[in-house]
């Protein structure tokens, strides 16, 4: 029996993660906490369980876990109780979610909700709790369909639902529906996996639930779902917010084609346009063009420049008549006047390239 409101009360966040696909971006600062439509990705994360009722959040962190008790604290100003537990060593993403079980308060029946670090979604939370609950079941996921599964492993249900199989990457999948990184466990399942180790949920625990015969079903949902691991989900994640393509409340101002974050200066005749973010104190000179892009914060855009679909990191510095396209820019790296940086390029931070520098899908650094 469920204890009586206790439905999306709590909720188990999964930030540990390298973000490794994402450097240079994620040396200093963990890929929850970077940038994201004016504030740190994980309030979007936040602000979403929140707005499904949940009021008590525990984060499973390890890499620079420092970074988010600085910004989040007690999570009070978001209206949320926020804990924090830090694994010393990488655990999986059971091993994870099992280390800070003991900061849990809901009953050995009720429904948390675990959800991944890294994905953006306008699904309804609250609806895959509901579902959970009302089909009193062990676990529900939340799954989305894809045209090619064959890079995340694929999760087939039954008429009624079902989880029938878990399946990995495999060169033909039987079925175009994944696991979207959102889950609802009764608390007695969080409490079985192993402590102590090395635990995959996707692996592990919910193979082992199927063969137990447990309840496991899955909650398709068709609308907006996005996971951020490579620098150009990144720039899409923040434009769709920024444009209101998927709407955020977590977004700090109106749906638009650009967010000029405070402190930030946009000279008359530069164009910031297709969801660009001009981050606190970056300058965007006169005759240069942003678009569909992120400027982090302190960034300095020269005259005539151009910046396309690009991420440029704190604190870096774009020349006059260069243009960026597709690229990813370290923090505090400084690109010199009339470069040409192109499609898939990364510059690490603290480089500095001189005019008339060249580099086309190339890394640098």
């Amino acid at each position: 029996m469920v204890t009586e409101g206790a439905a999306a009360r709590e909720a188990v966040l999964l930030v540990g993660g390298l973000g490794t696909r994402l450097r240079p971006l994620t040396v200093f600062t963990p890929k929850p906490m970077l940038p994201v439509a004016g504030v740190p990705f994980v309030l979007h994360q936040l602000t979403r369980l929140r707005d499904a009722g949940v009021r008590h959040v525990v984060l499973a962190t390890s890499y620079r876990a420092e970074v988010f008790e600085g910004y989040l604290g007690d999570g009070a100003a978001f209206g949320l109780e926020l804990e924090y537990a830090t694994e010393d060593e990488p655990l999986g993403t059971g091993g994870a979610i099992r280390h800070v079980v003991d900061r849990l308060r809901s009953g050995p029946d009720d429904p948390v909700v675990v959800l991944n670090g890294d994905i953006l979604s306008g699904h309804d939370v609250a609806g895959q709790v509901e579902r959970h609950v009302a089909a009193d079941a062990d676990v529900t996921l939340h799954l989305v369909r894809v045209a090619d599964a064959r890079a995340y492993g694929c999760v087939p249900t039954d008429s009624a639902g079902r989880v029938t199989q878990f399946l990995e990457k495999m060169p033909e999948p039987v079925s175009d529906q994944i696991n979207a990184g959102c889950y609802v466990f009764r608390r007695a399942v969080l409490d079985g996996i192993p402590a102590g180790r090395v635990v995959s949920v996707e692996r592990e625990t919910f193979p082992g639930l199927l063969e137990a015969g447990a309840l496991v079903l899955g909650c398709l949902d068709d609308s907006y779902w996005l996971d951020l691991g490579t620098p150009q989900a990144y720039v899409t994640a923040s434009r769709d917010l920024v444009l209101g393509v998927l709407p955020s409340s977590a977004t700090p101002g109106p749906p638009g084609e650009a967010l000029v974050l405070p402190g930030a200066v946009v000279e008359p005749g530069a164009v910031v346009r297709g969801g660009s973010v001009v981050g606190a104190r970056s300058m965007v000179a006169a005759g240069a063009v942003v678009d569909g892009s992120v400027l982090q914060d302190g960034v300095a855009v020269a005259a005539d420049a151009r910046v396309v679909a690009s991420v440029v990191g704190s604190g870096a510095r774009i020349g006059s008549r260069t243009v960026v396209t597709g690229a990813v820019l370290g923090d505090d790296c400084v690109v010199g006047a009339d470069c040409e940086i192109g499609p898939g390029t990364r510059i690490w931070v603290d480089v500095t390239l001189p005019d008339r520098s060249v580099r086309l899908s190339a890394d640098a650094g």
